[in-house]
């Protein structure tokens, strides 16, 4: 999946990697919403049709994953991005790709990739 000219919704509860990742998302030529809680975040998925997603597992106590089956379930990519290294994943959530904290624009971008080439 290519990140440019796709919509993409970014929940991050940290605001310096909030505001790092909207600016190499759009750098990179993509169009962003941004959440920094899960309610927040819940709000704008049913509010707008995303491409694509990059969500914190872990935001403020709460874990993501209602917010990537939401997603999911309207068709959407969803990358997680954690700071604490490879976490199992729920069975239902078991193929969504991750992207370890501190990453860049091609990790993004080649998760984004992966999940294009396996059709997901």
């Amino acid at each position: 999946m290519k990140i440019a000219g796709n919509t993409f919704l970014l929940v991050e509860d940290e605001p310096i990697i909030s505001f790092a990742l909207e600016d190499m998302m759009m750098d990179a030529g993509a169009q962003t919403q941004c959440a920094s809680s899960l309610d927040a975040g819940l709000a704008l998925a049913d509010s707008m049709a995303f491409d694509g997603a990059v969500l914190d597992v872990n935001l403020h106590g709460r874990e993501s994953y209602p917010l990537a089956r939401k997603l999911l379930g309207k068709g959407s990519a969803v990358v997680f991005a954690t700071g604490y290294g490879v976490e199992p994943l729920p069975d239902d959530l078991a193929q969504v790709e991750t992207v370890a904290k501190p990453y860049n624009m091609d990790a993004i971008t080649a998760a984004f990739e992966r999940i294009e080439k396996a059709g997901k």
